[in-house]
Parts: structure tokens; sequence; C-alpha cells
């Protein structure tokens, strides 16, 4: 649902800035996801076989990513379909509303602040009156979390691609008698099933921290390190520059996260809260798209996507 949670799976959002309650309090790992940048690179080739090795495997190197987003509000959708903006009467969402192309939805990465754990609203599913968000975890202040005193999410993200970019997960299911049943071989990939999002990239972290879990011993809430080792990142004069996720093929291997830095969560959005232009903004009164990537933590793929292994073995556990 973008920073709509509300309004997850919605043409459009209506009621403002909302995020999941589960995953908002300081005890859980909120998983955002990412998309593949090759196709609005116009760099397939660069980063992918031709053909498929022996075990389904075709990718090249590290491939850049995106913040996961289907929406016409994606300024990268928004300049692949010929618009200089998704916003604006003149930009892509408008004109997506008049076509009703495929990209009036709010299905992209989730993220935000946590702005109604506690309290009443003064509007139903608005984060309003006397609604406040869980406060900020000390672990979190780490270079891009925005000093506003609450919990941020995400915080960190994985490949989570449904489609929009010719990318997303093949999975099988040796029930066969399933509706997506697929017999799982890797000979077979050609009739496996397709699909994405965090409820692909959520569990798929839960696996790793498994591998940490297992090298280190069991380690309750991984946040902590997950930040520090982030910091560490942030503040090194070489490694927040080399491991910036854009630069694809040409980032340093010794990264832990992938600094996500290029594309937006941003989805369209109807009415007069937390909108401007069709964009969901976190100001009604000017163009502020919730929420653009940036170098460091941001709302639109927290500390960025993981180098497994690096996680893995880490000597801050």
């Amino acid at each position: 649902g973008g920073a709509a949670f509300c309004d997850a799976g919605a043409e459009a959002a209506k009621h403002g800035i909302g995020v999941n309650a589960y995953a908002s309090t300081s005890y859980n790992v909120a998983v955002g996801g990412t998309d593949f940048a090759d196709t609005y690179e116009s760099a397939n080739s660069a980063y992918w076989n031709k053909t498929n090795s022996a075990t389904g495997g075709s990718a090249r190197s590290y491939i850049p990513e995106i913040p996961w987003d289907d929406s016409c509000a994606n300024p990268l959708i928004a300049a692949w379909n010929g618009f200089k903006t998704g916003y604006g009467a003149s930009g892509f969402c408008a004109w997506d509303y008049l076509t009703m192309d495929n990209f009036q939805t709010t299905i992209a990465t989730g993220g935000g602040p946590s702005n109604c754990a506690t309290g009443s609203p003064s509007l139903p599913h608005v984060a309003s009156g006397a609604c406040h968000g869980y406060a900020k975890p000390a672990w979190q202040a780490v270079t891009g979390n925005p000093a506003d005193a609450h919990r941020d999410l995400p915080d960190v993200s994985l490949f989570a691609a449904d489609g929009i970019w010719n990318h997303y997960f093949l999975y099988c299911n040796s029930n066969l008698n399933d509706d997506n049943g697929a017999v799982c071989k890797t000979n077979n990939i050609a009739g496996w099933s397709e699909g994405g999002g965090t409820s692909f990239a959520t569990p798929i972290m839960a696996g790793i921290q498994a591998l940490v879990d297992q090298k280190w011993g069991r380690q309750g809430n991984p946040n902590p390190v997950y930040y520090k080792l982030a910091a560490a990142q942030f503040n090194s004069a070489t490694l927040k520059t080399a491991c910036n996720s854009a630069l694809g093929a040409s980032s340093s291997g010794s990264c832990v996260f992938h600094d996500v830095t290029q594309g937006a969560s941003a989805v369209n959005c109807q009415g007069l809260i937390n909108c401007f232009g069709n964009v969901l903004s976190s100001t009604s009164l000017s163009f502020a798209p919730a929420y653009n990537a940036q170098p460091g933590w941001d709302f639109a793929t927290g500390l960025g996507s993981i180098n497994a292994y690096n996680l893995v073995m880490s000597t801050a556990w």
C-alpha cells in the first residue's frame, strides 16, 4: 500500500499516510520491497544471460535496485511513459486516470512514520485527532532517518517485484491439485507460477536471519545490529558511495546493505488528505511525495536491501 496502508490495493489513496500496525513496533523488523532497475535503464543484456543455467540461474551480477512501486505516481514509471512528472494536471496520473491504463493503484512497498499507534482518530481510517505513533527507538538514529520522534518504517528491504518492469518471483508448489501447482524441478521453470510483494520478501528476510542465528546463536531483535552496521557503512567515506545500488555490478562486494537511491514509493491519491496533484504527499499544500529514495535510510526502502552473505558473516553479532 505504499505509505497509504489504509488504502492498500485500492485504485487511489483517500485516507492519507498510514503504516502497517504489526510492523511498526520497536520489536519488529519491518521489511520493504525493491524492484530491479535494469529495464528502466534499458540495460537488460548487461545483467542477464540469454539462457538459464542448469539450476535455473541467469543473472550475471548484482542488479541495481529501485523501490517496488506499481503506481502512476512512481517518477520512473512516469518517465518511462513519456511524462516529466507523475503529479499535476499534465502528469502521468492525470492521464492514467482518464485512460485507466494499469497504473491506477496503491500497490507499492510500504513505509512511513508510525502515526496512530495509540489514541483515537477523529476521522475513520485517518491518522488524526488524538492519534500518536510509537516513539523512535534509540537504535534507529542513522543517516537519513528524520528526527521526527517516531518509529519509522521500513527497516530493510528485499526484492519484491510483481512484474511491472518484467521482474517477479518464480515459485513452484508440488501439490499439483493447488491452483498454482507446478512440478518443483529447475528444468521445468516455464511451468512455475509468478508473483511478488513483501509477502515474499518478509519470510526470505526471516530465513536470512535464521542463518545469522545458526552461525552466531539466537539474537532476539536484530534491529540494533542492523542499524549499527548501517551506521558504519553510511559514515564510511568509501562505502557510503561504493554501496550505492545504482552502481549495479560496479558496487562494492563489501556492503551489508545496498543503498537504494533512485525511484520512490509514491502512490496516486484522491481527495484532500495528504494529497497534492494526484500524488500522496506528506503535506497537502505542496508536492512532497511520500516517499522518495535517497542516500542513507529512507521511507521507501529503509536501510536498503541485504547482502545476505555479508550480513551473516559480520562479526557485529
